[in-house]
């Protein structure tokens, strides 16, 4: 089970950290997507970091403005997103894949909580 917090309604320029926590599996062998989908749009890989090694990807549209982060002690990804866009609002998903790969495609991942919403507004 993966369970999503910490989205919110936030002003342009601001900050949000979103919080994946994880139970049922064992998550230190998995990676952790975030994904995101907004109003009439598809779902769209957001970053990933991989399990073992710790190797995280972006999209270009959040490089520099957020960051992944992930601690196997309490079974929990972060997402720290800072100077937020109102094009960053959507339903922010985490996911995890078995075979610990950091990747993009949500096709990659087989576990899925329900989703935060994120909304930047003013």
């Amino acid at each position: 089970q993966l369970v999503e917090s910490g989205g919110g309604l936030v002003q342009p320029g601001g900050s949000l950290r979103l919080s994946c926590v994880a139970s049922g599996f064992t998550f230190d062998y998995h990676s952790i997507g975030w994904f995101r989908q907004g109003p009439g749009k598809e779902r769209e890989g957001v970053s990933c970091v991989s399990a073992y090694d710790g190797i995280t990807d972006y999209a270009e549209s959040v490089r520099g403005r957020f960051t992944i982060s992930r601690d196997d002690a309490k079974n929990t990804v972060h997402l720290q997103m800072n100077n937020l866009k109102p094009e960053d609002t959507a339903v922010y998903y985490c996911a995890a894949d078995p075979w610990g790969r950091c990747s993009m495609l949500p096709d990659q991942y087989n576990k899925w909580g329900r989703g935060t919403q994120v909304t930047v507004s003013s």
